[in-house]
């Protein structure tokens, strides 16, 4: 009889971790586990009458990489290729980002010069950002704040502006709390090599290799130079097919079956003389035993599961936050943005409570349906709101009222992009607890929860969103890992 595996969590990160375990030579039996009433998680698209696509999750993947080559196989294999929506890299939603500050939006520098010149908001030239950067030594703490870390490299004004409104965009989190070693490991990394950022980035290293030779849709998006994509459906499209590919290959998909307690055989955590008794899960009306648990969990969520023998462990994982975030969906017809692009973010300092407006028609054309009025044009627009902010801005983020963050999102769009008229279609979504924050010690947690899971012998795996990496490549990415830890071999591409 195959071993079973337990994948508890039924988001991209779980569905992922199912999808590799049922492609195995020898697949073991897999059941899924997931405690809503539908499969997904953060990946949620929604369809108006009239076909307009909203997304209320990640709205597009980036195809650079071995993660993001792996994800377009993953899509080739699960018969989406002719769904994908891409964005070249030459197109405006590509080159074009923006901020807001100062009640204006201001065009980010790209290109050579936009470092060469004094570019507003900054008050002088990048160059001279870069060459703080190539001048600084290279630092010595184990782990700094993101916004130190800019701030020390490039100077206040790159920090207060251009990486706070990163933080915002990506993490919807403070910079002054984040870790750049955990959420900007690719600029950590660069210091410490080569001493400077800008060199460390532009100059060859001794860093482990690709993921093998290119092949079909990653070749092709290497060819036609995309920036980012997504499904004509949506993005929730993908979770939808890795539900069709995995449930006839063998795999148990149960909705509705929230894990309440995870714990050893006979109640013993850990036992010397057999430490690999099989864990039992226990959910609503029943108890499963399965030989290994991919944990695709939140980590709070994880902790509030383990047994009092797992207080160790249970303790790192609720040390791991997560940010809350309101997004917006509007559609308007008739109206035309005043700038092209892919967004504006906004600093902490103009306003906490908005992180940014993401122009999604620009981007993505197909999604925004057919108009009410023959001709007319057709505008979507999301709205972020909340974040590390959520509950000094809005209160709790379970109780607020949807009609009051409507408001703020369309106040925002008025005053910001012009747009005063009534929205055709009005989507608002309370995303809670949805982005891990990575903050200033992160990486000793998770050396910590490694130790923990390997002196215990423990068969459970940690993948998702909670440790390495917040994009849907890097929760791929780690189920794909972590079955080839299972398996003992990575998972044919």
């Amino acid at each position: 009889m195959p071993p079973t595996v337990a994948v508890v969590g039924g988001g991209i990160s779980g569905l992922a971790a199912c999808y590799h375990l049922v492609r195995a030579p020898r697949p073991p039996k897999v059941v899924l586990l997931e405690a809503s009433g539908r499969f997904g998680g953060w990946l949620q698209s929604s369809r108006s009458a009239e076909g307009a696509v909203f997304e209320h999750g990640p709205r597009g993947v980036r195809p650079a990489g071995p993660a993001g080559a792996q994800t377009l196989h993953m899509v080739s294999e699960l018969g989406l290729a002719g769904d994908i929506l891409a964005v070249p890299r030459e197109h405006p939603a590509a080159r074009n980002r923006f901020l807001y500050l100062g009640g204006a939006l201001h065009p980010l520098p790209s290109g050579l010069g936009g470092v060469l010149r004094t570019v507003p908001p900054f008050s002088r030239a990048l160059l001279w950002s870069a060459l703080r950067d190539l001048l600084t030594p290279a630092g010595t703490a184990p782990d700094e704040s993101a916004h130190g870390f800019a701030q020390r490299r490039f100077g206040p004004e790159v920090a207060d502006l251009a990486v706070d409104s990163l933080c915002r965009g990506v993490f919807a989190g403070d910079s002054r709390a984040l870790s750049v070693r955990s959420c900007f490991p690719a600029l950590f990394q660069a210091e410490r090599e080569r001493g400077s950022v800008l060199l460390g980035l532009a100059l060859p290293h001794g860093g482990v290799g690709g993921a093998g030779p290119e092949a079909g849709l990653a070749r092709r998006a290497r060819a036609e130079r995309w920036s980012q994509w997504s499904l004509r459906g949506g993005m929730e499209s993908l979770a939808r097919a890795l539900v069709a590919f995995v449930s006839p290959r063998g795999a148990e998909l149960r909705c509705h079956t929230p894990l309440t307690h995870l714990r050893h055989r006979r109640g013993q955590w850990q036992c010397p003389q057999c430490p690999l008794l099989s864990p039992q899960l226990t959910v609503p009306g029943a108890t499963l035993t399965a030989d290994h648990v991919v944990s695709a969990l939140p980590a709070s969520a994880l902790a509030r599961a383990l047994p009092p023998e797992a207080e160790p462990l249970a303790r790192e994982l609720r040390a791991i936050p997560a940010a809350s975030v309101a997004v917006v969906n509007l559609q308007y017809e008739g109206a035309a943005l005043p700038v092209t692009g892919f967004g504006h973010l906004v600093p902490s300092s103009e306003d906490p409570a908005l992180l940014g407006i993401v122009y999604d028609s620009v981007a993505f054309p197909e999604h925004d349906g057919t108009p009410a009025t023959p001709g007319a044009a057709s505008l979507r627009l999301t709205v972020m709101l909340g974040g590390a902010w959520f509950q000094q801005s809005f209160g709790d983020p379970a109780l607020v009222a949807p009609e009051l963050l409507l408001s703020r999102a369309r106040a925002a769009v008025s005053d910001h992009l012009g747009l005063a008229g009534t929205p055709r279609n009005a989507i608002v979504s309370v995303q809670q607890d949805c982005i891990p924050q990575y903050t200033l010690g992160h990486w000793e947690r998770l050396e910590r929860i490694q130790r923990f899971l390997k002196e215990q012998q423990l068969p459970l795996s940690l993948i998702g969103a909670s440790y390495s990496g917040v994009s849907v490549n890097d929760c791929i990415a780690s189920a794909r890992a972590a079955v080839g830890q299972i398996l003992g071999s990575p998972p044919e591409p």
